[in-house]
């Protein structure tokens, strides 16, 4: 099942207008986490919509083209085409990455894309999705998406770290990103609904620990910045209680992302954080103001959101 934007949505919302609140309640895949209550019963205002990412560099749109060539067919045969190396030379971070080991992050790409491969997906003859269901270790799987009109690509790595990171994790790269601070809503539309589709298909949770590393090389919090309470307007709402759990989950795992980044200087190979003592002290405060009321867990979504912000802005 394909999921696509409501063209009668015209503001860049975060992309769970449609894809996450399908993907979501679909896929039936609900996370609970009986922590932190709440006390403040204002609603948080909402939080102004950022900017679209800048993508530098853009790939030619005829250096783009063979990928529909490889439509249908398995992602390791494309992997193969010394085109397609090319393009993964040109749009992969320099830098060391920690997958198991320490390793080139080109390498731990190549590593998961030569995994169970999934057929080349080319959508709409402009969106070109090269994936696998799975790698040789610690769960991990891989894509790299291009946008063949735009010239854009953004590669992914999610796998299990087992070495005191936040885990499991989704890493998503590319050398056109100059920026340090990105959240989800500022990647294209159509790459959101591509990476939920897939991630639905390869047994991927719907909130998890995500970063971003651009053309520097570091390693940075990639935001969760979706409402899972929004739905499209042809649909009922999804449960309210269920919905903004996954909201104060998100918002929990972006502040421990946040801090995990603080802590290690964003490097990409970053390894074996424990909590600091500070963020459990912080906790407590959290949950001791928002313990009671109706709208306990937004106070507790609000809070943590500013806790991260805090965070995020130092660095």
């Amino acid at each position: 099942m394909r999921f696509f934007p409501n063209p009668l949505r015209k503001s860049r919302i975060a992309f769970t207008l449609v894809f996450a609140t399908q993907f979501l309640f679909a896929a039936g895949i609900l996370l609970v986490n009986g922590a932190a209550q709440e006390a403040d019963t204002a609603a948080p205002a909402p939080e102004p919509l950022p900017p679209p990412a800048v993508f530098q560099n853009r790939i030619p749109s005829d250096q783009l083209a063979f990928l529909n060539d490889y439509a249908g067919r398995p992602a390791k045969d494309v992997t193969k085409d010394k085109r397609f190396r090319n393009l993964m030379k040109q749009i992969t971070p320099r830098t060391t990455y920690h997958y198991g080991r320490d390793m080139p992050l080109s390498e731990t790409s190549e590593t998961l894309l030569d995994g169970p491969p999934l057929p080349v997906d080319i959508r709409d003859g402009r969106y070109a999705m090269v994936a696998s269901h799975g790698g040789p270790y610690l769960r991990g799987k891989g894509f790299v998406w291009f946008d063949m009109q735009e010239g854009i690509a953004l590669g992914g790595v999610f796998f299990h770290p087992t070495n005191g990171e936040p885990t499991p994790t989704l890493a998503v790269f590319s050398r056109q990103l100059k920026q340090t601070t990105l959240s989800m809503s500022q990647l294209p539309l159509a790459f959101a609904g591509d990476v939920i589709q897939w991630a639905t298909r390869v047994g991927i949770r719907p909130v998890t620990t995500r970063y971003f590393i651009p053309e520097n090389g570091r390693k940075y919090v990639l935001v969760h910045d979706e409402d899972y309470c929004d739905h499209p307007e042809d649909q009922p709402p999804p449960p309210q209680d269920e919905c903004q759990q996954l909201n104060a989950d998100a918002a929990d795992v972006d502040l421990t992302a946040a801090t995990f980044m603080a802590e290690t200087h964003n490097a990409a190979n970053a390894t074996a954080w424990m909590l600091s003592p500070e963020l459990v002290a912080w906790f407590g405060v959290r949950d001791q103001s928002c313990r009671v009321g109706p709208d306990r867990l937004r106070c507790r979504i609000r809070l943590t959101r500013q806790r991260t912000r805090t965070l995020l802005n130092r660095n």
